[in-house]
């Protein structure tokens, strides 16, 4: 056999391979446990637009100062945003407290991320 050949065919099956690759991305927002409600609304709304768009949401909470006393604040955010976000997203890691930041991972139900994947346009292999 060919070595040159079985490296092309060889090449061109990995090439194939990374093509129907889903690549997960992971986004990230930063709360504060004294959020105003209208800074909370807007960023639910980028939260929602990253969970369409099928990535990942990794939900940060950043404590400071005297907060630190007052970590069950950042979890009624984090318990709220959950529950707001309703059927569209699914907790994937359970909020835990890092230091300073509560840290929670939420991404797109199966269905959403079906859709968002299904709505991306195909990538092209356009050079210049």
């Amino acid at each position: 056999m060919d070595y040159g050949k079985y490296k092309y065919e060889r090449d061109i099956r990995l090439k194939e391979a990374r093509k129907k690759q889903v690549r997960v991305e992971v986004k990230e927002i930063k709360f504060r446990p004294k959020i105003d409600p209208h800074d909370y609304a807007t960023k639910k709304g980028h939260v929602e637009r990253f969970l369409k768009a099928g990535a990942r949401v990794k939900v940060t909470i950043m404590f400071r100062g005297r907060e630190m006393a007052h970590t069950e604040l950042g979890r009624r955010i984090l318990d709220r945003l959950v529950q707001d976000l309703g059927d569209m997203a699914v907790v994937e890691a359970m909020p835990k407290q890092d230091g300073r930041n509560m840290v929670m991972v939420i991404g797109p139900t199966r269905k959403q991320a079906a859709t968002a994947r299904a709505e991306q346009p195909a990538p092209t292999m356009d050079k210049g």
